[in-house]
């Protein structure tokens, strides 16, 4: 069964009484990192002292992220969903166009004060069903040490990708160190490519969300360029291997802010924006919303903790890992506040810019189905010897039925 089937009976059954007494709310989130928890601990005690009628606990769940969204659904269905979670915006559609959520629009600290660009995936019918807290801009996190050690120049302005996949092959001939890693790729998470078939111009698939976008001449081109970058220049690590940026291991990564907690200083770092492209400069957007399930039986608690999670002030300290969708605070001096290891710089044109122009990964219904067809009509890609126009075109012939639903 589908995720948005479950959605869907989740919804059909509603939620069940409020509770007496305080609360205990439950929100599940798919980040286990240790600073990331401990900021989500420190903003909800602080709630919870401030409202002891309301709520006397509120516990966060990670689930790992490779199975979340699968996770989440299957526990919904099964009357043991959470008050609130923390959706990808991949599965975004799946759960507001089912009807899953609690509309905010009442209890949200200054809707008016959020960024209309950056809510879309989060709204139907005019109301706001969730609350994308993390609108964070892919970049590039470059070990300068690496890059010096092969001879290589540290990024200029306007870099593209040929020189980077040519500096990453040079790094991994010179030093046996992988040149560039797109984190959480591994040959599975695909829609994590986005982050450089967008320079070709490339889409999964239309806006609409009903054309195939895999076998048309962008998508072959930027697959070429990456399988050749891969096998050919063996500028990326091939599959099979793997390599940590943050341990030194690699010296350059796709990737996001959140990750800046794990550099250690052992080495010189960068952050740059992703190299241009043959369609030229370009931002890819990874969003993180928080929503309240309809099934929840603390809907409206629920609800008011929310509001108080993401109010302006939470907001500027959330802004450390997951920059807001609040307009007052997506500035270079308000973000570098709450990121002591990123430079104003560095936030504006990574950040800043990207959010006014960047574009969200992959978005569509049936999200679970979809991305799994996806994933499995890809891995004859990830072949030394692979064609790439054929598989590329399976790819659609696998996903087209799929679309049109």
């Amino acid at each position: 069964m589908t995720a948005a089937l479950l959605l869907l009976g989740v919804t059909a059954c509603g939620g069940g009484g409020a509770s007496d007494g305080p609360a205990e709310l439950r929100m599940t989130i798919w980040s286990a990192n240790e600073a990331h928890v401990k900021l989500f601990d420190e903003i909800a005690a602080a709630y919870v002292a401030a409202h002891p009628d309301k709520v006397s606990k509120v516990t966060f769940d990670p689930l790992p992220f490779e199975n979340y969204t699968t996770t989440l659904t299957t526990q919904l269905a099964g009357g043991k969903g959470p008050d609130l979670a923390w959706l990808l915006e991949s599965a975004a559609l799946d759960f507001v166009e089912a009807g899953a959520l609690v509309p905010l629009d009442d209890t949200l600290e200054d809707p008016a004060g959020l960024n209309p660009a950056v809510m879309k995936l989060w709204q139907a019918d005019g109301k706001t069903l969730a609350y994308p807290f993390s609108n964070s801009p892919f970049g590039v996190f470059i070990n300068t040490d690496l890059l010096k050690q092969a001879g290589q120049e540290p990024p200029a302005a306007g870099w593209t990708w040929e020189q980077a996949i040519a500096a990453a092959s040079a790094v991994h001939a010179k030093t046996g160190k992988a040149g560039l890693v797109v984190r959480d790729f591994d040959y599975k998470g695909w829609d994590n490519l986005a982050t450089v078939w967008t320079g070709w111009g490339a889409n999964a698939w239309s806006e609409d969300g009903k054309t195939c976008g895999f076998d048309q001449q962008p998508m072959v081109d930027a697959m070429t360029f990456l399988h050749k970058a891969i096998f050919t220049d063996q500028a990326l690590p091939g599959p099979g291997t793997t390599a940590d940026f943050f341990a030194g291991e690699a010296a350059m990564t796709i990737s996001q802010i959140s990750r800046a907690s794990l550099l250690e200083d052992k080495f010189a770092w960068d952050l740059v924006p992703l190299p241009a492209g043959p369609a030229g400069k370009y931002s890819v957007i990874g969003q993180g919303g928080v929503g309240v399930l309809k099934q929840s039986k603390n809907a409206a608690a629920a609800a008011d903790f929310l509001a108080y999670f993401t109010n302006a002030a939470n907001s500027e300290k959330l802004a450390q890992f997951f920059p807001p969708p609040r307009t007052s605070l997506l500035t270079a001096d308000t973000l570098a506040k709450a990121n002591p290891k990123l430079k104003p710089a560095q936030l504006q044109t990574v950040v800043v810019d990207g959010i006014a122009n960047g574009k969200v990964k992959p978005s569509h219904t049936g999200n679970a189905e979809l991305s799994q067809a996806v994933r499995a009509s890809l891995d004859p890609l990830w072949r030394p010897d692979a064609d790439v126009r054929t598989v590329l075109t399976g790819v659609c012939t696998a996903i087209n039925p799929l679309l049109s639903k």
